[in-house]
């Protein structure tokens, strides 16, 4: 069983959609990713250079949201997957994209698409 290292609800403003007023208008996304990482190097040396800066890291998934308007959160969600994937420690991850605005013309609380993604 691998370790993991969550961060859930993260909340950024993206342009993303394939009907006009998304991409005019914007709308938020909610972004949780969980990374596979070996902790033990990490909690041997108390050093955060051995695992994941993970303030860093919400701050690259953030940017990688709001930028570049596509049509599908599934490109955003492989986007935010190679982002989490450059960090050295992490085997392996799960990204799921929360849409919770979505013009879908019903009423509904999410839309939510969730990918798995590993160096292998």
């Amino acid at each position: 069983m691998a370790d993991q290292i969550t961060l859930r609800g993260l909340r950024v403003f993206g342009h993303h959609g394939v009907h006009p007023e998304e991409r005019a208008n914007g709308q938020p996304f909610v972004i949780d990713v969980v990374l596979g990482v070996d902790t033990r190097p990490a909690a041997r040396t108390d050093d955060l250079t051995q695992t994941v800066d993970y303030s860093l890291l919400a701050t690259r998934v953030a940017d990688a949201v709001s930028k570049d308007p596509v049509d599908l959160i599934e490109t955003v969600a492989q986007r935010v997957a190679d982002v989490c994937l450059e960090q050295p420690s992490v085997a392996d991850v799960e990204v799921t994209i929360h849409k919770p605005e979505a013009p879908v013309g019903v009423q509904l609380d999410d839309v939510a698409v969730t990918i798995h993604r590993s160096r292998t």
